[in-house]
C-alpha cells in the first residue's frame, strides 16, 4: 500500500485491517438503506477508523465511504483510486484517498468524507440539488457554472477550478460527471464555495459511453479545443490559465497510470485515451 496516501487518509502509515470481505458487501450496504443518498454500481458504505484497534469497521455515519469491487465492472477501485491520484497530482483539489484490500485480499477505494468535520455535518449540496434539474444527466455544464457564478463567495475561482474539471474529465475519459457529481458547500464562516473533485473515473475504460454526460457547447461528442475555449469564453476565463495545468503533464499522468493496480491491458487503453484526448485539446504533451 502506498503509504503516502495512508497517512493523509488516516493519521498513520500502517494499513487498516477490514473486518469484512467482497462477499459481505451486499449485506453490509442493505444495512444502509435508506440511510444515505450514495448512488452507484458499486456497494458502498460508510467506515470509521478504530485507532486503538487499527481496523475499519461499518458506521452508519462513518468518516469514510468505501467503495469495493462492482459486480458489473472490473478494477473500478483501482481506476477511482488512480484517476484521483493524477487529479491530486496535478493541482486538483481532492479529498485523501487510498486502496485497502479487504478480508479476502480484494481492493476497495476508501475516500475521507469532507461533508464531516469532527462528527459534525457540513451543509453540501450537489447540482442536482441546486438546479433541480428533472434528469441528472439531461443538461449542460454550462447550466452549472451560470449557477457557480451566482452563488459561490469567489465566484471568478470557483468557475475557473469547475471549468479546469471539466476539462479534466474529457482529457482522462470520464464520460459520466453528471450533476451529482459537481457539488458547493456552506462553509461556516458563511461563504459558499466549490467542493473538492470526487467520484473521478475514467468511464471509458469500461463503458462505450458519451465523452461528456452533460453537454458542452452543446455536444456530448466530437469535443475538441474550440468547445472547450467557447466554454470558457462563456465563463470569462483569462486564455492564459485556461489549461495550464495540463500542459505537459503526459509523463506525469503516464507514471502514475503505469504505477496503479489497474491491470496492465487496461492500463495501456488508459494511456491512449489520454494521449488521444490531449491531442483534441492541442495540448503539449
Amino acid at each position: 500500500m502506498d503509504k503516502r496516501s495512508l497517512q493523509k487518509t488516516f493519521g498513520t502509515s500502517q494499513c487498516p485491517a477490514v473486518n469484512f470481505g467482497l462477499s459481505d458487501m451486499p449485506k453490509e450496504a442493505e444495512k444502509m438503506a435508506g440511510k444515505s443518498s450514495i448512488s452507484g454500481v458499486q456497494p458502498k458504505i460508510y467506515v470509521n477508523f478504530d485507532k486503538k484497534k487499527n481496523i475499519l469497521i461499518r458506521a452508519d455515519d462513518g468518516e469514510y465511504i468505501l467503495k469495493s469491487q462492482s459486480p458489473h465492472f472490473s478494477n473500478v477501485p483501482e481506476n477511482e483510486q488512480c484517476c484521483m491520484d493524477i487529479a491530486g497530482e496535478i493541482g486538483i483539489d481532492v479529498p485523501p484517498h487510498c486502496l485497502l484490500p479487504l478480508k479476502d485480499e480484494s481492493f476497495a477505494y476508501v475516500v475521507k468524507r469532507f461533508d464531516r468535520k469532527g462528527g459534525e455535518k457540513i451543509n453540501q449540496e450537489d447540482f442536482f440539488q441546486v438546479l433541480g434539474p428533472k434528469d441528472k444527466y439531461i443538461g449542460s455544464v454550462e447550466q452549472i457554472g451560470k449557477k457557480l457564478k451566482e452563488i459561490s463567495s469567489v465566484p471568478g475561482l470557483d468557475v475557473q477550478l469547475f471549468f479546469e474539471r471539466v476539462v479534466f474529465y474529457f482529457l482522462i475519459g470520464n464520460g459520466d460527471a453528471h450533476f451529482k457529481n459537481y457539488s458547493i458547500t456552506h462553509r461556516d464562516d458563511g461563504q459558499i464555495r466549490l467542493t473538492p473533485a470526487y467520484d473521478i473515473v475514467c468511464s471509458r475504460l469500461v463503458t462505450n459511453d458519451d465523452e461528456s454526460a452533460l453537454t458542452i457547447n452543446g455536444k456530448n461528442n466530437k469535443l475538441g479545443r474550440k468547445d472547450f475555449d467557447v466554454l470558457a469564453d462563456h465563463f470569462n476565463i483569462p486564455e492564459k490559465v485556461r489549461y495550464e495545468k495540463f500542459e505537459k503533464k503526459f509523463d506525469v499522468m503516464k507514471k502514475i497510470i503505469e504505477s496503479s493496480q489497474i491491470d496492465q491491458e487496461k492500463q495501456g487503453r488508459f494511456i491512449e485515451i489520454v494521449k488521444e484526448r490531449a491531442a483534441c485539446l492541442k495540448l503539449p504533451l
